[in-house]
């Protein structure tokens, strides 16, 4: 069988796709979205609980059932990433040094030790990392760029009386997420290019490092593609005669109904749930039984 190829790149790149599937989340006014986007954001760094974070990715679980996004496709979102991860995660083990009470010597060789500690914080980035991802992921697929431009600027219409523009913030937000599987798609393109040439790309074989050396003579030919795209953008913007947020009235007038008000309010729940799990120490029993059967 031939190797799988690694010229795919914007099929991983989850982050930025919207996904039509006309499902309950996507009918939610844009902007409970974005304060359930950050009420999971706030959750998810502020709580310590193996328990907290496992109720959180339940929820975002649950959330791309009723979105009808495949389990599959926003899991790939992820596997880029995991060799990165991986690595911090063993950093995380061995060379952050975790002082917590009750914790033990799981393995040792010479210099090298492993503890309860530092597994529960490497099980605790790797999971922090995962719910963040598939989070910002169930995110994009349900609001589209319209809904995602009004969303961010109602939320931040009150902060214009201390002079921040509502409106070139929240275009600058879609446009970076937005952006994100352009790149994947431009990187693709360029891979397969040198491929062509005979640059040694598009093979999986090869560890983290080996695969690394090979995308660096992609990162400049990518980063003039990245100007000239945002280039040909304000030429466009320039053309329609685009002035900024200043003066400008909204079509689309944002109205919250009782549902959008109940689905924040059980967000803010879980939220605060994952984080109170972890103030009350409800962990600690875990690292109890790992201390114990060491």
């Amino acid at each position: 069988m031939p190797e799988p190829s690694e010229f795919e790149l914007s099929g991983r790149v989850t982050i930025g796709q919207y996904l039509p599937t006309g499902s309950v989340l996507h009918r939610l006014d844009p902007r409970v979205k974005l304060c359930m986007g950050l009420l999971l954001i706030v959750g998810t760094i502020g709580t310590r609980s193996l328990l907290g974070l496992a109720i959180l990715m339940a929820a975002v679980l649950f959330g791309l059932r009723l979105a009808r996004v495949s389990l599959r496709f926003a899991l790939s979102g992820l596997s880029p990433a995991l060799p990165f991860l991986f690595l911090l995660a063993l950093l995380q083990v061995f060379a952050i040094p975790q002082h917590v009470a009750g914790s033990a010597v799981v393995w040792r060789w010479r210099f090298l030790v492993a503890t309860t500690g530092g597994l529960f914080a490497a099980a605790l980035l790797v999971g922090r990392f995962c719910v963040l991802v598939l989070g910002i992921s169930l995110l994009s697929f349900s609001t589209n760029t319209t809904e995602l431009t009004h969303g961010v600027e109602h939320l931040l219409i009150p902060l214009q009386r201390f002079g921040l523009p509502a409106h070139e913030f929240a275009l600058v937000v879609n446009i970076a997420i937005r952006f994100l599987p352009i790149l994947a798609r431009e990187a693709e393109r360029l891979m397969k290019a040198q491929a062509s040439r005979g640059a040694d790309l598009g093979r999986s074989g090869g560890g983290p490092v080996t695969r690394a050396r090979r995308l660096l003579p992609l990162m400049i030919p990518l980063f003039l593609v990245s100007l000239q795209r945002a280039d040909g953008l304000v030429e466009a913007m320039e053309a329609r005669c685009y002035v900024g947020g200043k003066g400008r009235t909204h079509l689309i007038q944002l109205r919250a109904r009782p549902v959008d008000m109940a689905t924040l309010a059980a967000c803010l729940g879980l939220s605060l749930l994952a984080i109170g799990l972890g103030t009350l120490g409800a962990d600690a029993w875990l690292l109890h039984r790992l201390a114990s059967h060491t």
